[in-house]
């Protein structure tokens, strides 16, 4: 074989080995910038185009418009505060009736008796509204005399009741299936934990209480039941098919009050939350162990 034909065959395999090699180190480059295990972390509902309403810590300034169906619970749920914080700050009393139009405040300047403002179009977009640090203004709108929701009267639910195992704090599992997400406490990740399970299986309330909130107002929860268990805490059960239970009503640890559904999420699951004095809480500290 000639010089000159040998030279031409090694610039040859030269330039094959360079893209491989710059291949191969992308390729390195690019597993190490990823999470362990190729996995993408997003957070809960990002992918499925909805703005998390959870948030870290309570909402510190401007206010909220009563829409239709709101009431003081979901309201508190969806900013972060706790229930009755949230009704002293806005001089709400017992039975806590709030009416559509009317201001929730959430700065640092509580009122003595919450009174209503004009209400906002229903198509306008629900916002906090920050408020400049200045003297109040009278408001001279005519007060709205509709409630956010009609009155209801505390009967028990009739739906059946399973006997369930409690902890020694008296919670018990809100629904059978593997939990698929777990609590964090970092910014706006998941709050509660997911179970998994098959459509309309029965979701059980996990203690004794009263429904505060039955609907579907809250963006990312889907069909959501809260329940309010005493002074300090509530839960959460969101994701469901259909709502066997509505506000007003009490209900036992292991009653039915929704079947399973995938109503805001992208299967079927239940997402569960516990919030004690409105801050979310892992409830694997507080179920049973399995």
């Amino acid at each position: 074989m000639s010089w000159s034909v040998l030279h031409v065959l090694v610039r040859a395999v030269a330039a094959v080995r360079l893209p491989l090699a710059m291949l191969a180190a992308c390729a390195l480059v690019g597993c190490a910038s990823s999470p362990p295990g190729g996995v993408q972390v997003v957070e809960r509902g990002q992918n499925q185009g909805r703005a998390p309403v959870i948030q870290r810590q309570p909402v510190r300034n401007g206010h909220y418009v009563v829409q239709r169906g709101d009431t003081l619970y979901s309201i508190a749920f969806r900013f972060g505060w706790d229930w009755k914080a949230l009704a002293a700050h806005n001089g709400l009393r017992d039975p806590y009736v709030i009416r559509v139009g009317q201001a929730i405040r959430f700065d640092n300047r509580p009122v003595a008796s919450s009174r209503p403002v004009a209400s906002t179009p229903a198509t306008s977009p629900v916002v906090t509204r920050p408020v400049p640090n200045r003297p109040p203004v009278a408001v001279t709108a005519p007060p709205a005399t509709q409630p956010a929701r009609p009155p209801v009267t505390n009967t028990p639910a009739t739906t059946p009741v399973t006997p369930v195992s409690r902890s020694a704090s008296g919670w018990s599992w809100p629904t059978q299936g593997a939990v698929i997400s777990r609590f964090s406490s970092n910014g706006s990740l998941n709050k509660g934990i997911d179970i998994a399970g098959e459509l309309g299986q029965p979701v059980l309330a996990a203690s004794d209480g009263s429904v505060v909130y039955a609907g579907s107002g809250l963006r990312g929860y889907g069909e959501l039941i809260i329940i309010k268990h005493s002074d300090t805490y509530v839960s959460a059960y969101g994701h469901n098919r259909r709502l066997l239970v509505r506000e007003g009503q009490q209900v036992k640890a292991g009653q039915s009050i929704a079947e399973m559904g995938s109503t805001g999420a992208d299967r079927v699951k239940l997402h569960f939350e516990i919030r004690r004095q409105g801050k979310p809480v892992d409830p694997l500290q507080y179920l049973p162990r399995r």
